[in-house]
């Protein structure tokens, strides 16, 4: 197991790389160079910025990749959004996909806040 694999961050962001990839196989053809493509950059784009943040050598580096991740989450957010509200994702999916958001979300933000904290970075405010 690589040192990243144990991050319950890039785990959840994995798993949601995972469904975004099976859902979006039902999308139509038509979006596959449009919301299908952007969808699983994004996801996959989440996963693979935590897995090379924490090869770093340092924390404000790990953290600055923590950053990126949290933006390509927020943009993942985004377009599950549009596709539910465009009628491509069901409703099962849509219930699954926002749930592993939320948790991949959440996890990523506590690992930033916790490397934050550790090597006396300033806090965002929200």
């Amino acid at each position: 197991m690589t040192p990243f694999e144990r991050l319950i961050a890039w785990q959840h962001c994995h798993q949601l790389a995972i469904l975004t990839y099976r859902v979006t196989t039902s999308f139509p053809k038509t979006e596959l160079y449009g919301i299908t493509s952007q969808m699983r950059r994004a996801a996959s784009s989440a996963a693979a910025t935590i897995a090379e943040g924490s090869a770093k050598r340092g924390r404000r580096e790990f953290r600055r990749f923590l950053d990126m991740a949290v933006g390509s989450l927020s943009e993942l957010a985004y377009f599950g959004l549009l596709a539910r509200d465009l009628g491509l994702l069901r409703d099962e999916d849509w219930k699954e996909f926002e749930k592993l958001s939320n948790e991949a979300g959440k996890t990523t933000m506590g690992l930033c806040k916790a490397i934050g904290r550790t090597n006396g970075d300033y806090e965002r405010s929200p």
